[in-house]
């Protein structure tokens, strides 16, 4: 199991807005340790995503969601299917 400790201390995260990243841009990203914040419009307004990557689960943090994702492509799918990264 991988601990707090064994991680390299967070770094800024990557900004973007939906669609600007291809997912395997996002999954490389969150696997080197850092968050991925994407700026999407939810029913007409401005929101921030922050998908991130805690060294076994996977997160979507939505403004009315936290989307957990066992692997790579379960996570590949959601972002995916939500519209956050490009194709």
């Amino acid at each position: 199991m991988v601990t707090a400790a064994d991680r390299p201390p967070m770094s800024d995260p990557i900004r973007a807005v939906a669609g600007e990243l291809s997912a395997d841009e996002v999954l490389a990203a969150l696997e080197d340790g850092r968050r991925v914040v994407i700026e999407t419009e939810m029913l007409g307004s401005e929101h921030q995503v922050t998908l991130r990557h805690d060294g076994t689960i996977y997160y979507c943090d939505t403004p009315t969601t936290l989307h957990k994702h066992e692997s790579p492509e379960e996570m590949r799918n959601c972002i995916r299917n939500q519209g956050y990264v490009d194709g």
